[in-house]
């Protein structure tokens, strides 16, 4: 099937298969911040803003994102950066598989509500897993990102 996929902006046709998930079709296409993690939507490596909505790449299909505005991490790195300055600050970037994810994930949260607890971080970011991290890194870090915003 002939799909267009409008991807950090830009106009792409791709010819994808029925069944073939976005996550290949992005990778495909070059966009290597969608990592492949899990297959079953429970890790959050491959999350991606379709609508300006976190979804799973490893569970959606191509054909399903025809026309619709879809965005990786290449299409939000000035902001991811400066988010993951402070995550990095605390040192919970130790091997960054799952950071893309986690970012896409947060910035999506942050679109929503601009001064979310931590609470409603730890909720949101509930589905994202980091087998390096601990988590608590991560959790300083944004809660000092938050900070600053703030003020």
């Amino acid at each position: 099937m002939e799909v267009t996929l409008i991807i950090n902006g830009n106009r792409y046709s791709v010819s994808a298969e029925p069944d073939e998930m976005l996550l290949n079709t992005l990778r495909k296409l070059g966009f290597k911040s969608v990592k492949k993690g899990c297959d079953s939507t429970s890790c959050g490596v491959c999350n991606i803003h379709v609508d300006g909505k976190v979804v799973p790449s490893c569970a959606f299909l191509t054909v399903r994102a025809d026309h619709r505005e879809i965005t990786t991490l290449e299409g939000l790195q000035e902001r991811a950066k400066e988010i993951a300055a402070y995550v990095t600050a605390e040192g919970a970037e130790q091997c960054g598989y799952c950071s893309p994810g986690n970012l896409m994930t947060l910035m999506a949260l942050f679109n929503e509500n601009e001064n979310p607890t931590m609470e409603e971080v730890k909720h949101f970011l509930a589905g994202n897993l980091c087998r390096c991290s601990g988590y608590e890194g991560q959790h300083r870090g944004i809660a000092k990102y938050l900070e600053v915003k703030k003020a």
